[in-house]
């Protein structure tokens, strides 16, 4: 499936839903930077894709790069608000909350 999606950015093809679907293969592969990479992208094209601010967040932590995560969650719940998105809130505040307590 990634080989595809690379072909097709290869290609000149470059959208959201393209990045998303990078952002988040390479987030299953465990490769953090490519993922948030992409996903940064993904956020670049539309500030509104509450699910690429989830993902993005949960790549940069896994990167390590906490701030960078809280950054890309508080954003993500700013969207989901703007859009009517429960669910993507609900977890994102979850996310946020779990980190507050990680850092004391």
């Amino acid at each position: 499936m990634l080989e595809s999606l690379e072909k097709m950015l290869a290609k000149g093809v470059d959208n959201s839903l393209l990045r998303f679907g990078l952002g988040k293969g390479y987030l299953d592969l465990g490769d953090n930077l490519r993922a948030a990479e992409h996903l940064q992208r993904c956020v670049a094209f539309d500030p509104k894709y509450s699910a690429a601010w989830k993902l993005l967040g949960k790549a940069h932590l896994a990167a390590g790069d906490r701030d960078a995560a809280r950054t890309a969650w508080e954003q993500g719940l700013a969207a989901a608000r703007a859009h009517g998105d429960k669910q993507a809130e609900k977890e994102m505040t979850v996310f946020v909350k779990k980190l507050d307590k990680q850092l004391g």
